[in-house]
């Protein structure tokens, strides 16, 4: 047999199905025709709904401005100028409110197609995993290894993109329900009459309810935002999506082993402490309680659900003898609860077991909820007695030959607990790199070491010291608690809580510890210092001898750091102590890549391909020290911020750096999006776990030529390094602020309570670089520039292409998936950018002295559309998603009215005197557009 060529090689390589695939496809005629049917429908009972409450005056007003609007009629301008701020109002929440609804319904046939679709992502996975072990090229022991520590943890974040109150959440998701009943062909033709009055009554309540949040957020509730979609997805999505994983898997002969883990949820909400004064230690115990509280009371209704049909008889089975051993141990830990159920279920000792379960589940909550002391066997120290406890049913029914039953309700319940643990997810913490070099210089300066102060130090003295300290294992503190300043004692006492929530809650209710702005390995040395005072952790004197309750992850943020991620990665593994750690920590060490200050820093081409390199570098270290690389991703909704369809974007990784776990944020807008409705939560989460598996297992090397690589690599070089130059000759130009502020209304964000960390960094220089990401995507998105998600890139391929790298670009786009996933993002971003609505914007808003940069941004626009189609082929954007397009063009009828009341209103309101407020109306109205907006984009950040 002849050697297959490169090109061969190359389609060899291209184990990610078509763009487009774990997104669903390309949706059929049907779907969309139902789809607007129920856009018709809802548009139809909001309009009767605002003539009931505000009049058909407001209602014409509605059509005669959306009219306007999709003509480009000039006489816009004065219709809006003359309605008065109230009448904005009614006339803001009008469109938002139709925005709402069309994103809901959409919703509802988006997962309506892709259930449809075929077999689901599990089982092509699966079909492919099983064809590699039979053709010999995927070995078993390997699969079983990998199998053992695969995890996909969504985090869910408190980063304040979110623009929809829960209240409104909740009434959308049950329009969707009665939408779908109604178009349910088995539903009695009785129903419609009551189903119909039923939708109009959810719309009118959906006028009446308050889309604004009154008060800003508290992390708190930020926390019980988290754990209303956990809740959620526990009950009615991880224990079917779970048992699917182990069906395909069974299907080519696979077993998952029942203590791994597949699935679990991470959070940062009560944990973010970065740049968030109000998340205080207080705070992180009490969204802890509240986390338990609710992950237990949803365990006991799973527990409880079970125990109903577990009925079988000692009279027909046998039990073993180590269930019957544990019943006679909890009758006499729990007496009452024997006395009550011995008489009806003497002989059902199925049911028995896991009534005491549910009991020892409730009385650990009220344990948790009290503070009072652990009880043995009357309640539940961690997860892992509770899974022994499931274990021993399930076993006894495995010895009595009853695998049906065994592999049935009880493993569901097993992997659900095992997914969701106690408290439904892990909390990480995040903190600012600063702080603890600040707490260890007062703990220095109290001591007197060393000779030089320690604030005083060079970054090699610091690391130096810092590697002899965790070395030592001598406290700083020794016993006593002297007074120290407020930095010290902040970071001694996050710590204390930390240790104090890991004794309260169990080992994993807080595994990693985030520094960001992680410039150096004394950034993470200095937090394992800090940690080591709490008894977090202790690097021993050998392997056999070290602990460590936590883990430590940098945070790498801008371009520059992403440069030096891996070298950093050696040093740090380097160090002996530190290593002595990762070695407690299973040799797992966790890495978190920043997409949004990357982005923001060099633009997306740069941040893109950097991060890229940057988990090459770190999958080859971590290799060589024999460690699992665990990445987190933290990606935000939009592109400008890493966003996209994330099973895409977990198989466009390099080859290798995905070894089984992965982390990946969610945030914001992209939470209700995704898991508003359950159906179309299971399918994100299966199509991320498929993606998972699969990367894990398949993509571990590359089978492509070094030289075609090295030709890639060489490209993306060209195309990155230009892109970066173009974007930051666009941000470093110093009317570009002056622009962004005015032709944006991201000055009125700070108004808006969609969460509780301040839109601006403290102390700055009231400049760009005071701004966080999030803030600076959400302001491009609001006058449709989006800026963020791709300037700089048509820049960047024409450099390319102009260097006779033509051709290497469309063998890229074809073959490699990072390449592909990368510039079908920025193409829905390009789609999703207006330049026409943006110059109304620019033309009403922006100063003279600024408004020049428009030139130079609509000529980078046009040059990455002309670029970005001859790279793809393409006559128009988004040829290949007809189902985006046409969506997009639905939206537009009525976003382009909400941007031309917003630019009327932003002119009203900054025409007022220098220092005068905007009155409630005006401010509620401006504040209204923004909602709406994000609505209708959906990527507010």
């Amino acid at each position: 047999m002849s050697e297959p060529s490169t090109e061969q090689l190359i389609e060899a390589d291209r184990r990610v199905p078509d763009v487009g695939q774990y997104a669903g496809g390309v949706t059929s005629d049907a779907h969309h025709a139902a789809l607007r049917a129920s856009v018709r429908q809802l548009g139809r009972l909001l309009g009767e709904s605002l003539i009931r409450h505000e009049g058909e005056e407001l209602l014409a007003l509605v059509e005669r401005v959306r009219r306007l609007s999709r003509e480009d009629d000039p006489s816009l301008h004065e219709v809006l100028a003359s309605v008065d701020d109230a009448t904005a109002v009614r006339l803001a929440r009008a469109f938002t409110a139709y925005f709402q609804l069309v994103n809901i319904t959409e919703q509802l046939h988006r997962w309506r197609e892709l259930s449809g679709a075929g077999e689901g992502p599990l089982a092509a996975t699966a079909g492919r995993i099983g064809a590699a072990l039979a053709d010999g090229t995927l070995d078993a022991d390997l699969l079983h290894d990998v199998l053992a520590r695969v995890e996909y943890r969504p985090v869910f974040t408190a980063h304040p993109t979110e623009a929809s109150r829960r209240s409104v959440l909740e009434l959308l998701r049950k329009v969707a329900d009665t939408v779908a009943a109604l178009s349910d062909p088995l539903r009695p033709r009785i129903d419609t009459p009551r189903l119909e009055r039923r939708l109009a009554e959810l719309v009118d309540l959906l006028w009446q309810t308050d889309e604004l949040r009154v008060v800003r957020p508290e992390p708190k509730d930020e926390a019980r935002t988290a754990v209303y979609y956990l809740h959620s997805l526990t009950g009615q999505v991880v224990p079917d999506l779970l048992e699917e994983l182990d069906r395909t898997l069974g299907d080519i002969g696979v077993t998952l082993p029942v203590g791994a883990r597949p699935l679990r949820f991470g959070t940062w909400a009560g944990g973010d402490r970065d740049g968030n004064p109000f998340v205080t230690p207080e705070v992180t115990l009490d969204v802890l309680a509240l986390q338990h509280d609710v992950g237990l009371r949803t365990l006991v209704e799973a527990v409880d659900g079970l125990l109903v049909e577990m009925s079988p008889s000692t009279r027909v089975v046998a039990a073993s003898a180590e269930l019957l051993e544990s019943l006679e141990r909890d009758a006499e830990a729990l007496p009452i609860t024997y006395r009550t159920i011995r008489r009806l279920n003497a002989e059902e000792p199925y049911r028995l077991k896991l009534t005491y379960v549910s009991v020892r589940l409730q009385r650990t909550r009220d344990r948790l909820a009290q503070g009072s002391p652990h009880e043995p066997g009357r309640d539940y120290l961690g997860l892992d007695e509770v899974l022994a406890d499931l274990a021993l049913v399930r076993d006894s029914m495995l010895e009595s030959g009853d695998r049906l039953t065994a592999d049935g309700g009880i493993l569901r319940l097993i992997r659900t607990a095992t997914a969701v643990g106690l408290g439904l997810a892990t909390l990480d913490v995040r903190e600012h790199s600063e702080k603890h070099h600040e707490a260890l210089a007062a703990l220095y300066d109290r001591i007197g070491e060393p000779d030089t102060p320690y604030a005083e130090l060079d970054r090699p003295a610091r690391i130096a010291l810092l590697s002899r300290e965790m070395a030592s294992r001598r406290p700083l503190l020794g016993g006593t608690r002297p007074d120290l300043p407020d930095t010290a004692r902040a970071s001694l006492a996050l710590m204390g809580a930390i240790r104090d929530a890991l004794d309260r809650f169990g080992p994993d209710v807080v595994e990693t510890f985030i520094v960001s702005m992680t410039h150096d390995v004394d950034d993470i040395f200095a937090v394992v210092v800090l940690a080591r005072e709490a008894g977090l952790v202790d690097p021993g004197s050998d392997a056999a001898a070290a602990t460590a309750r936590i883990g430590f992850a940098p945070l790498f943020e801008t371009v520059a750091e992403l440069e030096q991620a891996g070298p950093l990665l050696e040093a740090m593994l380097g160090d002996p102590a530190y290593r002595r750690i990762v070695a407690a920590r299973g040799d797992v060490q966790e890495i978190m890549l920043g997409y949004s200050d990357s982005s923001k820093d060099a633009g997306i081409a740069a941040s893109q391909w950097q991060i890229h390199r940057a988990q090459r570098s770190l999958r080859d270290i971590a290799r060589r020290h024999g460690v699992v690389l665990r990445l987190f991703h933290g990606r935000g909704g939009s592109v400008g911020r890493g966003g996209g369809p994330t099973g895409e974007a977990i198989m466009a990784q390099p080859n290798g750096s995905l070894d089984g776990p992965i982390k990946i944020t969610e945030q914001g807008e992209v939470i209700s999006d995704k898991y508003t409705l359950p159906g179309l939560g299971r399918w994100n989460l299966e199509t991320a776990l498929a993606a998972v598996l699969e990367g894990s297992v398949l993509h571990r090397r590359s089978m492509l030529p070094p030289e075609v690589l090295e030709r890639w690599n060489a490209t993306m070089d060209v195309l990155a390094g230009a892109g970066q130059e173009a974007y930051r000759a666009l941000v470093r130009d110093p009317e570009l602020f002056r622009f962004f502020v005015t032709a944006t209304p991201v000055e009125e964000l700070g108004a808006m309570n969609i969460g509780s960390r301040p839109s601006k960094r403290p102390g700055g220089e009231g400049d760009l670089s005071d701004l966080r990401a999030i803030p600076w995507v959400f302001g491009w998105t609001q006058s449709r520039i989006i800026l963020p998600g791709w300037y700089g890139v048509g820049s960047g391929l024409a450099a390319a292409r102009e260097a006779g790298r033509a051709e290497t670009l469309a063998e890229m786009y074809g073959s490699w998936p990072f390449f592909r996933t990368f510039l079908s993002n920025v193409q829905m971003t390009l789609a999703k950018t207006d330049l026409d609505i943006a110059a109304r914007y620019v033309r009403d808003l922006v100063p003279e002295g600024s408004a020049h940069l428009f030139d130079a941004i609509r000529a980078e626009h046009a040059r990455t559309v002309e670029e970005v189609l001859l790279v793809t082929g393409q006559s128009g954007l988004l040829e290949a998603a007809p189902l985006l397009r046409r969506t997009l063009a639905i939206r537009d009828d009525y976003l382009q009215p909400l941007h031309a009341l917003q630019t009327s209103l932003l002119a009203r309101a900054r025409a007022l005197p220098e220092g005068a407020p905007a009155d409630g109306d005006l401010q509620r109205a401006l504040l209204l557009t923004i909602n709406g907006i994000a609505a209708g984009l959906r990527n507010t950040g």
